[in-house]
């Protein structure tokens, strides 16, 4: 065996037993949730310090040492924190050198683990956090001043409460998020990404731009169980991006439809990737009710890429390509069974009020059983050991990025400066709702520009969701709201990885992609503002409906204003008329609707 694959058993293995813990853990088992936080932390930085290496350039054994004597510290820690449990509270919650020197090496260890994962953006803000708790904040004056708490003590609230690195955030990755990776991992396992790709080419073949909207119905079925953007445009994208480019689309165009299609994976119930978990817990709402509120928000996304691509081809007179519509329906249907039935089974869980975690679990189960019945894909124990495996190497950047935001939650919540925060923003915008959504909308461009859309989400959420409560905004409207807006993390530079992804795929330049990307998903900057001027959340289902409607002829409108095409190319004033009356679709009073769209049939067959 090869230096290079003398850890893979390693990893395999490893995987394969924190998948297995967090399934017991899920379903039978009864431990503590601080220790099973600890222990998940723990798991998944071990396997996290193997599959992210400090010097990933070096091959020599030598460099892999620090990476395995890193991984067994970060699992030694976690068994101390279980270990010392019961002598803490038998102390008065009083913390030795012992207790202290672990704590920081925990600290340590998960900066440095968000580092190797998502950059520096994370351990830098941690960081940044702490130290004013500790340090700092006694030096400012002012709303930001804080007396600060000792060394110690901060370490005893991030280590060994539910405030920091095991708190909410915490115990939402060791739950929810992680069967939900774990879940999308046997579906993918389970030929889930050839299905998803084979409908959506069935389905949309025979349309102009077909390619592309392959691109796009593809990701919205990978979104149901991925919830990931950058996971869609690894497993669509390999596929639809060659389509695209063999349509006649230009690569930069091709690569971010992918780009922009995907991130809607993170807005397509059933699953909508951490964030949604958290809004969860943060909200105190059942998950149900937040999927439920999210499915026509999520067709309104993937609406308004579709619309975009339909015009590119028509535009530009490009041709259906022979090789999308041969695909039968009832072909599709009977080899997608192992795929087709979970989902049904976790979105009919979930409706019931099943909590998402027994709903994956039970998922999961049918994933394996289901997939008896496919001839392409039968379940043996192999297959099963190599998807719990692979929902562990998913799980890695993820959960360490939930704990390691436990640390900049706890800071923010031990100083109060969230409260700050929102009544500043609200000061600043005189109370004005529209210049508080661009505040925060120019905050999270900003965000999202080093951080990742879980961490983006969080971040706002605890410092802008307040203010807008305080504006008329319910909670829910104002957690969507901000959970749209931090999905542009994924294709503004200079993160931005499913922009990065697709262009490494199409062979083009990173940056005309994220600006193609930008331009497909506008939704995420617009339909945010129907959540909070409109009953598109908080109303009954036919209020709902019927800004559906008008919100879909407003996304059309203005997409054909900004590609310049509405059954033929238009000029500048008939782009800006577009403009105008997209605006009416989207005001929230059906009379000015129903009379825009009166104004658009007028203007259509008078200019036409």
């Amino acid at each position: 065996m090869s230096k290079k694959n003398i850890l893979q058993p390693v990893i395999y293995w490893l995987a394969i037993a924190t998948s297995g813990f967090h399934l017991w853990v899920n379903t039978f088992g009864t431990i503590s949730e601080f220790w099973r936080n600890s222990l998940h932390l723990g798991l998944l930085g071990a396997l996290g310090f193997l599959l992210y290496p400090l010097f990933p350039q070096k091959r020599d054994r030598s460099y892999r040492i620090i990476d395995v004597l890193l991984s067994i510290l970060m699992l030694a820690t976690a068994i101390y924190f279980i270990w010392a449990e019961n002598a803490l509270i038998e102390r008065n919650l009083e913390l030795t050198v012992v207790d202290s020197i672990v704590g920081a090496i925990a600290i340590v260890l998960t900066l440095e683990l968000g580092r190797r994962t998502s950059g520096i953006i994370i351990p830098f803000l941690s960081l940044f956090c702490l130290s004013y708790v500790f340090w700092w904040g006694k030096f400012i004056d002012g709303v930001f001043y804080f007396r600060g708490m000792t060394l110690n003590r901060v370490l005893y609230r991030m280590c060994f409460t539910d405030e920091g690195l095991f708190g909410n955030t915490a115990s939402i990755s060791s739950t929810s998020v992680y069967m939900f990776v774990l879940f999308a991992s046997f579906l993918l396992k389970s030929g889930g990404t050839d299905f998803i790709i084979n409908l959506a080419r069935a389905v949309t073949g025979k349309i102009a731009g077909g390619s592309g909207l392959v691109a796009v119905v593809a990701s919205g079925l990978m979104g149901t169980i991925s919830g990931s953007a950058l996971a869609n445009t690894v497993a669509t994208g390999s596929i639809t991006i060659p389509m695209m480019k063999k349509n006649g689309f230009k690569a930069p165009f091709a690569a971010g439809v992918e780009a922009a299609a995907s991130v809607g994976g993170q807005l397509m119930p059933p699953v909508m990737g951490a964030g949604a978990f958290i809004m969860a817990q943060f909200t105190g709402l059942p998950y149900q009710t937040i999927i439920t509120v999210a499915f026509l928000p999520g067709i309104m996304y993937f609406a308004t890429v579709g619309f975009y691509v339909w015009l590119e081809a028509r535009q530009n007179k490009l041709e259906v390509v022979s090789e999308t519509n041969t695909i039968s329906l009832a072909n599709i249907g009977r080899e997608g069974i192992s795929f087709i039935l979970p989902i049904l089974l976790l979105i009919t869980l979930l409706i019931l009020g099943y909590t998402p975690t027994y709903a994956a679990g039970y998922s999961i189960i049918a994933v394996v059983v289901s997939s008896w019945w496919s001839k392409q894909n039968p379940r043996g124990i192999r297959d099963i050991l190599d998807a719990l495996a692979l929902g562990a190497k998913n799980m890695v950047i993820t959960g360490i990025l939930l704990v390691a935001a436990g640390l900049i939650i706890g800071s923010i919540s031990m100083t109060g400066v969230s409260i700050t925060f929102s009544s500043i923003l609200i000061d600043w915008s005189g109370g004005n709702l529209f210049l508080a959504l661009l505040m925060i909308t120019l905050a999270s461009l900003i965000l999202g520009m080093g951080l990742p859309v879980t961490a983006a989400y969080i971040m706002l959420a605890v410092l802008a969701a307040p203010a807008l409560e305080n504006m008329g905004v319910s909670l829910l409207a104002a957690h969507m709201i901000i959970f749209w807006l931090s999905q542009d993390s994924n294709i503004t530079p200079p993160v931005c990885l499913a922009a990065y992804a697709a262009a490494g795929i199409a062979k083009t330049s990173s940056v005309a992609t994220a600006i193609e990307a930008v331009k497909l998903a506008k939704g995420l900057y617009i339909i945010p503002l129907l959540f909070a001027f409109t009953p598109l959340i908080d109303g009954s289902w036919s209020e709902q409906l019927v800004v559906f409607a008008f919100g879909l002829i407003g996304l059309f409108t203005f997409t054909s204003a900004i590609s310049g095409y509405f059954g033929r190319v238009i000029n500048q004033l008939e782009r800006l008329l577009l403009i105008g009356l997209s605006l009416m679709f989207f005001y929230p009073n059906a009379i000015v609707s129903i009379f825009g769209l009166l104004l658009l049939f007028l203007w259509r067959f008078l200019a036409f």
